[in-house]
């Protein structure tokens, strides 16, 4: 294949896949493509099967069902070779503990069969890139998180891939790590590297190109960031900050101006058709039921609010289209 249809292809391409523990199903009927160079989001909560979607895609779990092609490779057909052309870093920072920060990236270099010059280049890259060149001889152990979580993606791409899978790999570290650890992803797409990301942080969805939406083992909606918070909720927010809380949020779970309410830290959000209309009318019910001076304005949705709706409520989008559509750009999740 020549390089211009390579770039043209899919880097990553599943169709129906599937994974059964017994018979408990962990993942159902999940189907996406991703761009070369994508940077996809697996956001969901625990449990809801991005791992097990990530294990599968890197030849690590054979799927039960479905086909996962990546970088044209079946994964189910040849495991190795998939492993050999994918950098893959786990939840936990696969590194040896007792073993120098080199020590380590010697170790993982030799896995991908890197000898000689190139691993001697690649280490220096790694540590460079990890900012740990004046701690080569540091035992890991020593290390703090962000410095850990680094070098763990160093070891992860010694052989160049062209497609990464980070398994929640900021768990753990502090938010001024998180940002830097994001910055190393986005440099890496713009090199061409593919990267799926499994993540809790709302805030870092936000830096994927699109983001799968992953409930009990089925993709809820898929889409940009932008996308999900327009299309998800089929109406307007209102946030309400009053006191108390808890009574106006009995009182609006009966409030026939609101579709829908949810607690977000010290105020309610509230779905209504009309914002602009639903208003004052929503003070007033609220004054009625002996929640005065509540302050109602009109929010732009979160993606919290998309994550709530969508996941929360475990529902299909309300565009039948939309998942279909998306599905052809994007990703899911384990």
């Amino acid at each position: 294949m020549s390089t211009v249809a390579s770039l043209r292809s899919p880097a990553i391409e599943v169709e129906r896949l599937e994974k059964r523990f017994g018979r408990f199903l962990a993942v159902s009927d999940v189907s996406f493509s991703v761009r070369p160079g994508e940077i996809l989001g697996f956001l969901g909560p625990n449990g809801a099967g991005k791992s097990t979607t990530i294990r599968m895609l890197c030849g690590l779990l054979r799927p039960s069902a479905g086909r996962a092609l990546v970088d044209r490779i079946d994964v189910a057909l040849d495991p190795e070779a998939v492993r050999k052309r994918i950098g893959y870093m786990s939840q936990k920072f696969s590194l040896y503990q007792d073993l120098t920060v080199a020590e380590n990236l010697r170790f993982f270099g030799g896995i991908y069969g890197l000898a000689g010059a190139r691993l001697a280049a690649r280490m220096r890259y790694a540590l460079e890139m990890a900012e740990l060149t004046d701690h080569a001889d540091s035992l890991v152990s020593d290390l703090a998180g962000g410095w850990k979580q680094r070098l763990a993606l160093g070891c992860a791409i010694l052989h160049e891939p062209r497609i990464l899978f980070l398994d929640e790999p900021t768990s753990g570290v502090d938010p001024l790590s998180r940002r830097r650890f994001w910055d190393l992803i986005h440099d890496m797409s713009g090199a061409g590297v593919t990267c799926i990301v499994s993540t809790h942080h709302m805030d870092e969805a936000e830096y994927c190109n699109r983001i799968a939406l992953i409930d009990r083992g089925t993709l809820v909606a898929l889409g940009s960031p932008a996308e999900l918070k327009r299309r998800s909720l089929g109406g307007e927010l209102l946030r309400v900050e009053c006191a108390p809380l808890d009574r106006a949020l009995a009182a609006l779970h009966e409030c026939p101006l609101a579709r829908d309410v949810a607690v977000f830290g010290s105020t309610l959000h509230v779905l209504v058709d009309d914002a602009a209309a639903r208003r004052e009318p929503l003070i007033a019910y609220l004054a009625e039921h002996s929640v005065e001076d509540a302050h109602v304005t009109r929010i732009d949705p979160t993606l919290e609010d998309a994550f709530v709706q969508l996941v929360g409520r475990g529902e299909p989008p309300r565009e039948p289209g939309w998942a279909a559509g998306a599905g052809q750009a994007s990703g899911a999740q384990a």
